[in-house]
């Protein structure tokens, strides 16, 4: 039996919407469709303004109640750097807070929510700015980012940020006085700043000859002997005894270039460069040159010192006079102001004057630094004058000129010109013969012998041949001068043989100490200055130690120490004798290093050693 066969059903009639409903239908068909399409024109017209915005008009962004001006680009000053780069000096975008007094609503309202979020301005005086005619008014340059952030956040109408910048010194009071500083508007107006405006208002790099390291050392070598010394003041330099150029250059004390305006004067002297002082029995060494280049003395020459030298109512005398003929070498290792004295009468005024306006002494120093010192010199040049110069007082110069003029001394005889610039290509610029190259290699073993056998000792650095004078003046006061306030120095140059720098250290009115016997001379607090100083720095610059018996060296520092014919009673052993005190040390106290020679007149008084 077959199963039964599915019954076959025809398939439905397809539903058929007729009249009133497929006119309802259609209808909201349609719009369906025009909602659509204007759904997606606006979201065309959102996609288009934001493509204007962000593409077409970056600097259009969302407005703020301070608003940020479009302002023309800022030319970004000019980074300053040390000889390795290093950075000195450069410029940070910051921007500046300036208000529109006709669009501020509440004035007093809008000054004292300003004054809670920018502390140190006053409620009242931003009030009366906010409340007065016309349409732009400072109210704070060079806000942080979190004090333009804080104003911001206030809301008020009528502030307005404008772009800025803002110098920034990452070494802090380093080489302050080397960089000087620029003014709220960001233009130099001290220091390589100021000289050098035009370069850096046109983004130029500007590379100093300053060795950041080598700043750093001999500030701290001075700020510690201040210290311990309770000094005044201290300066220091150390140059390139070819080239000029100035690797460090210290003034204390100091200040920070981004805080100009609380600086103290004191602070923002410099020292170096704009001081001028009677430099002392540093002197010496030039009217040592002088009467050697032309001729007048040689190292066998004698000069009586055996009674002090009366000139009117001056009187040129030694402490601890060794009462004898020296001879040359023996005035610059005792430092006997009589001797020196007799040296510059033997060369006469005219050669004296002449010699030292060759060396640059009588004239500014040329640096590239605004601040600088005008020398001080005696007219008319009379014979007491001459005598006094040859122990170094009565012409006042500023350290830079004496470094300067004993780099001319010890590099075969041409005076450099001093720079802060590095020089790119390492050579220096023309230079000047001021002595014969024979004088120079004979001022370098004298240089030499100072340290060795006399007052410099202190200086002396196993290795590295240093070379120098020390020197101590009464600072001059009103028509006299101020009895104990020294200025203590000791300028040289290492390794001596063959110079590659000159150093200088001085300390302003230093005071003694116990262990230095109560004494404050520059063989007792600027030679260890030196010392500490050339010790560290050497490696630094790339000079290297050397063994001092090798004969070669020994060939080029010898000298002929022999007593002048007549007078055979100076010994080159003599030469190792204690150095002498200073006028007025008590008897039995330690010796000084340094002879302590006067000057004495009615209201004035020198000292020299």
């Amino acid at each position: 039996m077959n199963a039964p066969v599915a019954a076959i059903r025809p398939a439905p009639e397809a539903v058929r919407i007729e009249g009133q409903a497929k006119e309802a239908i259609e209808t909201g068909r349609t719009r369906l469709l025009v909602g659509f399409g204007l759904f997606a024109l606006a979201f065309l017209a959102i996609a288009a303004r934001l493509v204007e915005v962000s593409v077409l008009a970056p600097g259009a962004g969302r407005p703020l109640v301070a608003a940020v001006d479009p302002a023309p680009p800022i030319v970004t000053r000019g980074d300053i750097v040390d000889r390795n780069g290093l950075v000195l000096a450069t410029s940070l975008p910051t921007a500046s807070l300036y208000a529109d007094p006709a669009s501020v609503i509440d004035a007093g309202e809008a000054a004292r929510a300003l004054a809670q979020a920018l502390p140190g301005l006053r409620q009242a005086e931003l009030s009366a700015k906010l409340g007065q005619p016309g349409r732009f008014v400072w109210i704070k340059r060079h806000l942080t980012p979190r004090e333009q952030y804080e104003v911001n956040r206030l809301g008020i109408p009528g502030l307005h940020f404008l772009r800025s910048e803002k110098r920034a010194y990452p070494q802090g009071r380093m080489a302050a006085h080397v960089l000087g500083a620029v003014d709220i508007d960001n233009i130099g107006i001290a220091g390589v700043e100021r000289t050098f405006e035009e370069t850096l208002g046109a983004s130029e790099r500007l590379s100093l000859s300053l060795d950041l390291r080598v700043q750093h050392v001999l500030a701290q070598e001075l700020a510690r002997a201040m210290a311990r010394f309770q000094a005044a003041g201290a300066a220091g330099l150390i140059m390139d005894a070819d080239t000029g150029e100035v690797v460090a250059l210290v003034s204390l004390p100091d200040f920070s270039p981004e805080r100009l305006a609380g600086a103290d004067q004191d602070a923002l002297f410099n020292r170096a460069t704009l001081g001028v002082y009677e430099m002392g029995s540093t002197f010496k060494l030039f009217t040592a040159a002088l009467v050697l280049d032309f001729g007048v003395a040689t190292l066998r020459s004698g000069f009586d010192a055996r009674e002090p030298i009366r000139v009117a109512r001056f009187t040129i005398r030694d402490y601890k006079p060794k009462r004898r003929r020296l001879t040359l070498p023996e005035v610059l290792v005792y430092s006997s102001n009589i001797g020196a004295a007799r040296m510059a009468l033997e060369a006469g005024g005219a050669r004296q004057r002449a010699f030292l306006g060759r060396l640059g002494l009588l004239d500014p120093a040329t640096i590239e630094l605004p601040e600088v010192g005008q020398p001080l010199s005696p007219s008319p040049w009379r014979e007491i004058n001459t005598m006094t110069v040859g122990f170094g007082h009565g012409v006042a110069v500023s350290p830079l000129q004496l470094a300067a003029a004993v780099a001319a001394l010890v590099n075969g005889g041409l005076l450099p010109t001093p720079t802060l610039v590095k020089r790119e290509d390492g050579r220096p610029a023309k230079a000047v013969r001021v002595i014969r190259k024979e004088t120079s290699d004979t001022m370098r073993r004298l240089m030499r012998l100072v340290v060795t056998r006399g007052t410099g000792k202190a200086a002396d650095v196993p290795g590295y041949l240093v070379g120098g004078k020390t020197g101590s003046a009464e600072k001059i006061e009103g028509r006299g001068y101020r009895e104990g306030a020294l200025l203590s120095s000791f300028v040289g140059a290492f390794p001596i043989h063959a110079p590659r720098y000159v150093v200088l250290a001085i300390l302003d009115e230093p005071k003694g100490r116990p262990e230095t016997h109560g004494y404050a001379t520059g063989g007792w607090v600027a030679a260890p200055v030196v010392a500490a100083t050339v010790a560290r720095v050497a490696p630094m610059l790339g000079v290297r130690p050397v063994d001092e018996r090798d004969p070669g060296i020994r060939a080029a520092l010898d000298l002929d120490l022999s007593p002048p014919p007549a007078e055979g009673a100076a010994r080159v052993a003599d030469l190792s004798s204690p150095a002498e005190a200073p006028a007025g040390a008590k008897t039995g106290r330690a010796p000084i290093p340094g002879a302590s020679p006067r000057i004495k007149s009615p209201g004035a008084r020198l000292a020299s050693f």
